[in-house]
């Protein structure tokens, strides 16, 4: 039988396919840990060669998957702690033992709940860097600040204009050291919704999990480097289907394209958007 394909963002759910068919693949190397007292285990995939990046569909690049299954659940205590650790990981990404100037991008839809983790992230930052611009790191009464800015640059159907050409124009002018891009992703698996959180240093794809595909935001195209965050927050009803029966004629060619979200989508998107922020907030303290 033809392997069925399905649709992932996550770059742990791609390495996890290759697993069920006893497949090991060169070039991609794995590393995980687990806290046990909070219940966090992250999952470090790193794509070495283009060989491993033509198997995994994705680009060479490290991939950090924070898995937190109480992370749908609304208990502040968990989220912070989840914020924290999510802090460290971006620590070690951004690199801020020195100031830095940070562009902060929140990426999709405003008007459509699961496609609002960024926007809805990005409205709880601490912007700094016009402060400092105008009066002075002492008017924040820091010696070490970094200088963070934000943008939710909307979709194409709202602006008449790819998310690229935004984020390349106002990279062009203010000159970040680094850009961060919050986006909502699409998973493999049910059990990952809203209780994943992948950070990656290859860029990002803005719409690749649901089948929309535009001009990527890498450091090739951007010109410097960017950090990648997100959150499967849509399923495909494909297999979802596949799961339950294991037959691929059993798939409706009408459910292609169609995405499935939990139904309390709303509350969480707003409570991941402030973890988000929260471990923005602390790495760039």
């Amino acid at each position: 039988m033809e392997r069925f394909q399905v649709r992932t963002d996550l770059a742990l759910e791609a390495r996890e396919s290759f697993e069920e068919d006893g497949v090991e693949i060169r070039g991609v190397a794995i590393e995980e840990s687990y806290d046990e007292e909070r219940d966090i285990r992250v999952t470090r995939v790193n794509i070495e060669t283009e060989n491993g990046a033509k198997a995994m569909g994705k680009p060479v690049g490290t991939y950090l998957t924070l898995e937190a299954p109480r992370l749908s659940d609304p208990d502040e205590g968990y989220h912070r702690e989840v914020s924290k650790q999510l802090a460290r990981e971006l620590k070690s990404l951004l690199g801020t033992e020195e100031e830095k100037s940070v562009l902060v991008v929140g990426l999709g839809n405003r008007e459509v709940t699961p496609d609002a983790l960024g926007p809805e992230a990005v409205n709880h930052l601490m912007i700094t860097r016009h402060v400092v611009r105008e009066y002075g790191k002492e008017a924040l009464g820091k010696s070490k600040v970094h200088l963070v800015s934000g943008i939710v640059p909307g979709v194409m159907a709202q602006t008449g204009m790819e998310t690229f050409e935004i984020i390349k124009g106002i990279v062009d002018e203010t000159r970040p050291d680094v850009v961060v891009a919050i986006d909502a992703l699409a998973a493999r698996s049910t059990k990952r919704l809203n209780r994943t959180i992948q950070l990656s240093d290859a860029g990002i794809h803005p719409g690749s999990g649901v089948g929309n595909h535009r001009n990527s935001l890498t450091k090739e195209n951007l010109g410097v480097p960017i950090v990648a965050i997100g959150v499967p927050t849509v399923v495909d009803a494909a297999t979802i289907i596949y799961d339950a029966t294991g037959d691929r004629d059993a798939i409706s060619p009408n459910l292609n394209g169609m995405f499935v979200t939990p139904k309390d989508i709303d509350e969480t998107i707003r409570r991941l958007s402030f973890t988000i922020s929260e471990a923005l907030n602390i790495a760039l303290a």
